[in-house]
């Protein structure tokens, strides 16, 4: 049996927007998005609210498979110790391969070296797979707000998770 590649992780570069957009937009799913499908005209990858360097990105056999989004919850000076997973998202070829988790270790690495004592996400209530994962990694429910979306004509839970650092 050969080997399977081994996922990496990385800081995002500029040069991975095109790639992480169209991931961005080929992973798009109700399952995990509360807003509607992407579509042309698409919105820029990196903006001023989404910087490169708040960005890592997970590569398989040298090719990029995922992305984790890591940025503020708020821009309260009383708020800088915590950091948020605000996206994160692997390709279909990519799942399986670890590099989900990979993306979440690396998060949590981050947001450490950055001087955060916690990291929190927010994740629908019928995502499963992606809670499940998060709760593998110290994620912890630290609140619901039910029905807080509605997504393909159904009411969808909202739920806060975190772990200290």
């Amino acid at each position: 049996m050969p080997d399977r590649p081994v996922p990496s992780v990385r800081p995002a570069r500029a040069g991975d927007e095109d790639t992480l957009a169209r991931i961005d937009r080929d992973t798009w799913s109700p399952l995990h998005a509360v807003s509607p499908a992407p579509e042309p005209p698409y919105q820029p990858f990196f903006d001023e609210r989404h910087a490169v360097d708040d960005h890592l990105v997970a590569e398989l056999a040298g090719a990029v498979v995922g992305y984790v989004r890591l940025g503020s919850p708020t821009p309260l000076a009383s708020n800088a110790h915590v950091r948020q997973i605000q996206g994160l998202a692997v390709t279909d070829g990519a799942r399986g391969t670890g590099a989900g988790r990979a993306l979440v270790r690396a998060a949590v690495a981050e947001a450490g070296k950055r001087g955060a004592r916690r990291i929190t996400l927010r994740v629908l209530g019928h995502n499963a797979p992606a809670r499940a994962l998060y709760e593998s990694e110290g994620f912890t429910v630290e609140g619901v707000q039910p029905q807080e979306f509605l997504v393909g004509g159904q009411y969808v839970d909202d739920v806060l998770m975190g772990r200290s650092l």
